[in-house]
């Protein structure tokens, strides 16, 4: 057998759950079961991926009435994480998110829609004091009551954006063309939020 040849049954997990029949409600995100990330080109030839690991944020779900459903997220900018110290340290001097001056990075939604499974998010993206609206398309992926008593949600979604947008905008020319880090930032969202009792 190759090594090159995939097995479909290797790339996905077991069938999510649905215990939960109305979404309606009021959730708080648990951040130690959601993953906030990103991945940027680099040197025009790799993708590198990182995270941030010290966030909260709360919704509301309205099922019914999907427009009255909200979300906020606030983003501490000193957890950035790419399992390098020293990228690490430059995403947070002034070059990038300068942590220093500006701690945190919120998102709050401005309007919500929803088709079927789907769910379309727009908000107000704030990044070193400079808000941009930007829209990120989720993906119900399934709901469960834990062995704690808890009943959790879960959401997957990504979007684009380019960080000069939000004032990130250094960067190295490479002596072969193009640049050091790209401009185009792909967002990840995995989330998981328990329902407040």
């Amino acid at each position: 057998m190759s090594f090159f040849k995939r097995n479909k049954s290797d790339e996905t997990f077991e069938a999510p759950t649905k215990s939960v029949s109305d979404l309606t409600g009021d959730y708080t995100i648990d951040p130690s079961h959601s993953r906030l990330g990103f991945q940027a080109r680099h040197a025009m030839v790799t993708n590198v991926r990182g995270a941030f690991t010290g966030f909260e944020g709360t919704a509301h779900i309205d099922a019914a009435n999907p427009a009255n459903s909200s979300v906020k997220v606030s983003v501490q900018t000193a957890t950035v994480d790419t399992t390098s110290p020293d990228r690490d340290g430059h995403l947070k001097s002034a070059d990038f998110f300068d942590v220093e001056t500006y701690p945190t990075i919120s998102f709050t939604s401005t309007g919500v829609e929803r088709d079927g499974d789907e769910w379309a998010v727009t908000g107000d993206l704030t990044i070193k004091d400079v808000t941009k609206p930007i829209t990120i398309v989720f993906e119900e992926t399934g709901s469960a009551q834990d062995p704690f008593g808890n009943t959790r949600v879960g959401f997957e979604g990504s979007t684009a954006v380019n960080r000069k947008d939000w004032g990130l905008v250094w960067n190295a020319a490479l002596e072969t063309g193009g640049v050091l880090v790209s401009e185009k930032i792909k967002l990840d969202f995995d989330i998981s939020a328990i329902k407040n009792v």
